[in-house]
């Protein structure tokens, strides 16, 4: 028979006989399919669903604070000894910073005191005058004064007297200025003529026998020295 010809068959609904044809029956069975196929796609989305919430309800619920709590409640050993290690590297570099702190004081200050001694010298010599360098160790300090005995004008500071003060100056203020002692007179204060020979005292009736400048800072010993006759300056431990 071919596909598409009339087939006649009975019905016994309400007694009478219906007529269908090969197409229409084809038709009426992929629709059905179509629709067995979506009911079970529908189906397994709802099965997938179920799944996943019974899979939720049987999964423990973590509390947030309970959680957090623990979490962060206390440290490990390792936490605690990394701890112990930085705190002794921070001290092991705190303590030589600390000491080196009044080395480098020290050694600025005895610095500054040669330079100053040889400017004094250098001044006399240029200006055919004495000029003196007072030091005050009470005081931890000392200044520069011509032969009038007034302090001269800071050349490099303009408006300022050529006046130091190590307790005021917080880059000298750990160096102590321990003694300043210019014999034979015992003076604190030296002076040098035109030809730079230094003198104890103001004047210079009393040529240098020796003359020594005492520093201290953080354990260290500075001092600086001058010659007699020729004046020359020097730094020693």
């Amino acid at each position: 028979m071919k596909r598409g010809a009339k087939y006649l068959a009975p019905s016994f609904t309400g007694g009478s006989v219906s007529r269908f044809t090969w197409g229409s029956s084809t038709r009426l069975v992929k629709t059905h399919f179509k629709e067995a196929e979506k009911r079970i796609e529908v189906g397994l989305v709802m099965c997938q669903h179920r799944q996943i919430d019974i899979v939720r309800m049987t999964m423990p619920r973590r509390r947030r604070g309970i959680s957090n709590f623990s979490s962060s409640s206390g440290f490990t050993i390792i936490e605690i000894l990394i701890v112990v290690v930085l705190i002794g590297i921070a001290a092991m570099i705190a303590v030589p910073m600390m000491s080196s702190a009044g080395s480098i004081q020290i050694r600025a200050a005895a610095n500054m005191i040669a330079a100053d001694l040889e400017y004094a010298k250098s001044m006399a010599i240029s200006r055919g005058q004495n000029f003196s360098v007072v030091f005050d160790k009470s005081a931890e300090s000392y200044s520069i004064k011509n032969q009038a005995g007034t302090v001269i004008a800071h050349p490099v500071k303009k408006g300022f007297d050529y006046a130091i003060d190590f307790g005021n100056d917080s880059r000298l203020d750990r160096v102590d200025i321990v003694d300043a002692d210019f014999d034979p007179d015992s003076s604190q204060t030296i002076t040098f003529d035109y030809l730079g020979s230094p003198y104890s005292g103001t004047g210079t009736s009393s040529p240098l026998n020796s003359g020594t400048i005492t520093l201290q800072a953080g354990g260290i010993t500075k001092r600086v020295r001058v010659v007699p006759v020729t004046g020359y300056i020097s730094i020693t431990d």
